[in-house]
């Protein structure tokens, strides 16, 4: 695995407008995504965790092209990449998605092959091996060439995220943007999904953003854990490390509602109740956007945003109180 990164995000924004009032003008703005900075390297697994509504979706759409950015850069394979029509096709050879629902994900009217081989049609690819390579792709993902004429209706929900993989393996890509990829399955059929994509890894060396909510899963799949809330990155380490040791109380709240194998170490289990709701990302806190939930808050944590900073390794946190020694070498180079 190289240590040059694949994908690089620089202070990624996506900003939403809010229209409102009598003349339906710009009322506010909805920060979706407020200064993401991340890396994944070739082959590598990164996963994008946190509550519903932080960003972590956006962030994923942002990279595939599908919203603009506001602000920031995206940097892929070493190249800046604008949101020009031109740039975001020949990007699309290169990162493709896995959505969370497949239902919705295929055209109920097409064949499975047809769906399958339309990025190669797209990319100009000629008939006769749009079909060889469709039927190459079935058989990769574990369906059987038959599958190539039925419809999304005749088969399983697992069977068509199988589809959905092919069809993202199409084009060879380099990275893939898996949103949610197994959270829509009957749960005896998430691992074997989750095997597929570990097996296809293994196989071809292509990058996972694995985006998801449900932390026994990111165990499983990841290299590296960022966790996300209200727009930011608020934790972020090897996987190993995240596990043994979360650092921000966020993650270590999202963390203690994981359950555990063993019953009585379930049972000795402290659960960590954040009080409240996500708050708006229209209408963030000031200081720390965690500070309105956060069980060991101080006061001084309204009076600015903490940056993640080095706890050991390539472990960060944002947190004034869980890196204090950080945080004031921070403010006073600011």
């Amino acid at each position: 695995m190289s240590d040059e990164p694949l994908l690089r995000l620089e202070n990624l924004q996506v900003h939403f407008p809010v229209k409102g009032g009598a003349l339906g003008g710009t009322i506010g703005q909805v920060k979706a995504v407020d200064g993401v900075s991340l890396t994944i390297r070739a082959g590598e697994t990164l996963a994008l965790v946190g509550e519903s509504g932080c960003g972590k979706s956006t962030t994923g759409n942002a990279i595939l092209g599908l919203v603009n950015p506001t602000g920031g850069v995206v940097h892929f394979d070493g190249k800046a990449i604008d949101a020009g029509a031109a740039s975001i096709k020949a990007l699309s050879s290169a990162v493709q998605v896995i959505f969370q629902d497949p239902a919705s994900a295929l055209n109920p009217r097409m064949k499975l092959g047809e769906s399958i081989a339309e990025p190669l049609r797209a990319h100009g690819v000629g008939k006769a091996e749009r079909r060889a390579r469709t039927l190459e792709l079935l058989e990769l993902v574990g369906l059987d060439r038959r599958a190539y004429d039925k419809y999304p209706n005749e088969i399983s929900g697992g069977q068509r995220q199988r589809v959905v993989i092919a069809r993202a393996l199409a084009l060879r890509p380099r990275l893939i943007v898996c949103d949610e990829p197994v959270s829509a399955l009957d749960v005896s059929v998430r691992s074997q999904i989750l095997n597929l994509l570990v097996d296809l890894q293994q196989r071809f060396g292509v990058a996972y953003l694995f985006i998801s909510h449900d932390m026994s899963v990111v165990r499983y799949i990841s290299d590296r854990v960022a966790v996300m809330y209200l727009g930011r990155i608020i934790e972020e380490a090897p996987a190993e490390e995240l596990f043994a040791n979360p650092t921000h109380p966020y993650t270590q709240a999202l963390l203690s509602a994981v359950p555990l194998s063993d019953p009585v170490a379930q049972r000795s289990k402290q659960r960590i109740i954040l009080e409240g709701e996500l708050p708006s990302p229209m209408n963030a806190p000031a200081g720390c956007g965690f500070y309105p939930r956060c069980p060991i808050r101080l006061e001084s944590c309204q009076a600015a945003r903490p940056q993640l900073n080095p706890i050991a390794g390539r472990h960060r946190a944002a947190c004034f109180v869980r890196a204090p020694e950080a945080a004031v070498l921070q403010a006073a180079h600011a």
